[in-house]
């Protein structure tokens, strides 16, 4: 099947948008990606009439295996599972990027509660919502009857009804995130109380690789005691930049000069209701200075 130039540009993307959110790994995504596109140039592709959806068959096939076969690997995690930080460059964000990421149904938040849906549930749910597919495509992509598909969504889209109210306003969020910073290197703890929900509940994913809790911490105190602890514990030579993560504001940590953590957020109107670190190095990879 010859694929142009342009289109290459335009479907890459796209199976990575796909791939990411059904993995949660942008090194699987990847390496997925480009085992479809090599399969798709290997075949002949005189009688495939939709390019993008025999593609985007092939991609959620091979990931749904991967789904699978990882099951148990997952189920036998230590602590919580964040995907791995898919870090935004904003540079070329706008032209590349935001059609086919389409940022809602990005965020840490978003696809952690997606851990809630099963691997056919997941695809169904972002080939309609996330990529507009109708559900005849939908049906020949994960191989099942069309109205099968159309219950799947609505039980899809009932599990992950809570996050919707998630605020998406980058920049708005963004100020959020810097008061919180401020407030916490100043040591203005009114603030901190203020910005932090009171139900607020810190999530740190260390993957049983390095030292991380392995239970959420619950209540405002709790969770500004325990970043305290960590920031104690910081050597001299830790420095933090903000960046864009899978479309949010949040903080990409480095100890001597290596990435040691990145941390997201989770806002609601001006109230931060989660806060996700990830210390697992071995998701922390893909995530360059």
């Amino acid at each position: 099947m010859e694929i142009s130039q342009e289109e290459y540009k335009e479907l890459k993307p796209l199976l990575f948008s796909l791939g990411y959110r059904l993995l949660g790994s942008v090194t699987d995504t990847e390496d997925f990606v480009q085992e479809t596109l090599l399969k798709a140039i290997q075949i002949d592709g005189k009688n495939i009439e939709n390019k993008k959806a025999y593609l985007c068959k092939v991609m959620t096939n091979r990931c749904l295996d991967h789904l699978k076969s990882a099951q148990h690997k997952r189920e036998c995690y230590v602590g919580p599972w964040h995907p791995e930080p898919l870090i935004i460059n904003q540079d070329n964000y706008d032209t590349t990027l935001e059609n086919t990421l389409n940022i809602e149904g990005l965020s840490i938040a978003y696809l952690r509660l997606m851990e809630n849906l099963s691997p056919h549930e997941r695809a169904v749910f972002l080939l309609r919502e996330a990529f507009g597919f109708s559900y005849k495509e939908i049906a020949d992509i994960v191989s099942k009857y069309e109205d099968n598909c159309r219950k799947i969504y609505s039980r899809s889209k009932k599990k992950l009804s809570t996050v919707k109210e998630e605020s998406l306003n980058y920049d708005r969020n963004k100020t959020i995130v810097e008061r919180f910073v401020q407030a916490f290197q100043s040591q203005k703890t009114d603030e901190l109380l203020y910005l932090l929900s009171d139900e607020v509940i810190l999530y740190s994913d260390g993957g049983g690789k390095v030292k991380a809790a392995i239970r959420p911490i619950i209540t405002k105190t709790n969770v500004l005691r325990f970043m305290s602890g960590v920031v104690e514990k910081v050597p001299n030579d830790f420095y933090f930049e903000f960046k864009n993560i899978n479309g949010q504001p949040g903080l990409v940590n480095y100890v001597g000069g290596k990435v040691h953590s990145v941390i997201s957020f989770y806002i609601v109107g001006e109230e931060i209701k989660e806060i996700y670190m990830v210390l697992n190095p071995d998701k922390l990879k893909t995530v360059t200075h």
